[in-house]
């Protein structure tokens, strides 16, 4: 197993961190690598974020990590309309998402959501941001459209995860992008690869195996947890993982937002207790994509996943479209190392 530093603090590569100054400043402030999001593109696409976060660090004179997010089997809608709005109350139109739409104002949604259709289920888009519940359609006979009654609205952004509540709706381990892009990681200076979902040890071993194959041995693989199936088989995935990551975001959609403080003190302990690094994420600082200041609540977050273990934590959308991508970076390295300080303390007293 492939071990690092006490303490890694990540944020994400996206439009607001684009630059190479911006990025200059969050390694200044102690950020020790970057997440590139590979749900929407490819390492090429991004190359010119991947020559500013090189550049940069040289410029900075550090060597921070690379950590690749891969599309894995997580379900995402297609391209909607811009400005399409769910409008709490209303109804909207959900369509399969590849298929010629009649309909420019529907929501291009997964051949599986279809497939697995049920009156009465609840969708869930961008981590829970929008939630609609199916109504039982006109033509049964050849389900074409669904309607769905909006029971949280927000604006429809492309490409958004999407997921059903209480069900598991997943693909392939590794999409053919996938592949493509870990042939691409070593040129790219990729140093760690992220995959998605993971359900059991089989999906580690076909990304190790992958990795292998396209010339990306070398890189660290970090494992999310995301579903139950992956909260119910940590065990043995932890033996195949560099980093265990508590994603909380399709996390807090598999499980009711009030049990998920919880599930993430028991996958904290298991590392612990298989000595096995583990990456909490998700809206850690998520008021910073519009407020230069974070709430009490987040900075306390930071600080008890820290004390409580975590060898690593990232920031996504307040660095990646954020409008304050370096206050965030500082506020997320400074509130971390006083946890790790707080923890070592509470060690030595031990």
């Amino acid at each position: 197993m492939i071990m690092k530093s006490d303490l890694e603090i990540y944020g994400t590569l996206g439009p607001a961190c684009r630059d190479t100054e911006v990025l200059r400043q969050m390694f200044a402030a102690g950020i020790t690598g970057m997440r590139l999001n590979l749900s929407h593109g490819t390492l090429d696409d991004s190359a010119p974020m991947i020559e500013a976060f090189h550049r940069a660090a040289g410029l900075e004179g550090v060597r921070p990590s690379l950590l690749i997010d891969m599309q894995g089997p997580e379900l995402r809608i297609g391209n909607v309309k811009k400005g399409l709005s769910a409008v709490q109350g209303d109804t909207v139109s959900l369509s399969v998402k590849d298929e010629p739409a009649e309909d420019p104002d529907s929501i291009p949604v997964p051949r599986e959501i279809f497939e697995h259709y049920e009156p009465g289920m609840v969708v869930m888009i961008d981590d829970g941001k929008i939630r609609l519940r199916l109504n039982k359609p006109d033509d049964t006979a050849r389900i074409r459209r669904i309607q769905a009654a909006v029971l949280t609205g927000g604006p429809v952004l492309s490409r958004k995860s999407i997921a059903v509540e209480g069900m598991s709706v997943t693909g392939s381990t590794l999409t053919q992008q996938d592949l493509l892009n870990l042939k691409c990681a070593s040129e790219a200076g990729v140093t760690d690869v992220m995959q998605p979902f993971v359900r059991g040890e089989g999906d580690l071993m076909e990304v190790r195996k992958a990795m292998a194959e396209c010339g990306a041995g070398n890189c660290r693989l970090f494992a999310k947890i995301e579903n139950r199936e992956g909260i119910r088989a940590v065990e043995e995935i932890l033996p195949l993982a560099d980093m265990l990551v508590i994603a909380r975001g399709d996390l807090g959609n598999a499980v009711p937002l009030w049990e998920l403080p919880r599930v993430q003190k028991e996958i904290s302990e298991k590392c612990l207790s298989a000595e096995v690094p583990f990456m909490v994420v998700t809206q850690m600082l998520a008021s910073m994509e519009h407020s230069p200041v974070p709430t009490r609540a987040e900075v306390s977050d930071i600080f008890n996943a820290v004390s409580d273990g975590a060898s690593a934590v990232m920031i996504t959308g307040e660095s990646a479209s954020g409008l304050y991508p370096v206050l965030a970076s500082g506020y997320l390295v400074k509130t971390a190392l006083e946890g790790l300080k707080w923890r070592k303390e509470r060690e030595k007293q031990s």
